[in-house]
């Protein structure tokens, strides 16, 4: 007997980003609202920390896809976006924003393109939470909250 590989739902063509949307929507409010929880630790602290975070997931999912070369490269974009939460930790929280944004870009751009095989709804989930948060960030740093204790 020969075994019968799993079938893997695949995306349709037009099919609705809305969902994975929403979700996002929700924990990027929970993931603004996260400082809130850590309160011994800087705002700028907390959100360079989940920006790393939300960046090396990718890393998991080129190790799922199993190209070298697409591991290569997430590698390498997840350590940038490491470096870029790490010098917000300290710098002017506008490198906060400005590493949300990017980040949005490049799930944009890897929903369109589709780089890293498998990653079904978490592009337009992960550009969502990243977009709402750059947005408040920027929002808050205009209206003069302070990032660093």
């Amino acid at each position: 007997m020969t075994p019968v590989p799993a079938l893997t739902p695949t995306p349709r063509a037009g099919q609705s980003i809305r969902v994975p949307v929403l979700w996002g929507l929700v924990f990027g409010v929970i993931q603004v609202a996260s400082p809130l929880a850590l309160r011994w630790l800087d705002q700028a602290t907390v959100q360079a920390l989940l920006l790393a975070l939300i960046a090396a997931v990718y890393i998991g999912f080129a190790v799922a896809d199993g190209r070298p070369k697409v591991i290569a490269v997430e590698c390498t974009v997840a350590g940038a976006f490491v470096l870029l939460a790490a010098a917000g930790v300290t710098a002017p929280a506008w490198l906060l924003v400005l590493g949300y944004a990017a980040h949005g870009l490049t799930d944009f751009w890897q929903e369109r393109s589709h780089y890293v095989a498998g990653t079904r709804w978490w592009p337009p989930f992960c550009a969502a939470v990243d977009w709402l948060v750059a947005v408040v960030l920027a929002i808050e740093i205009i209206a003069g909250a302070g990032f660093h204790h």
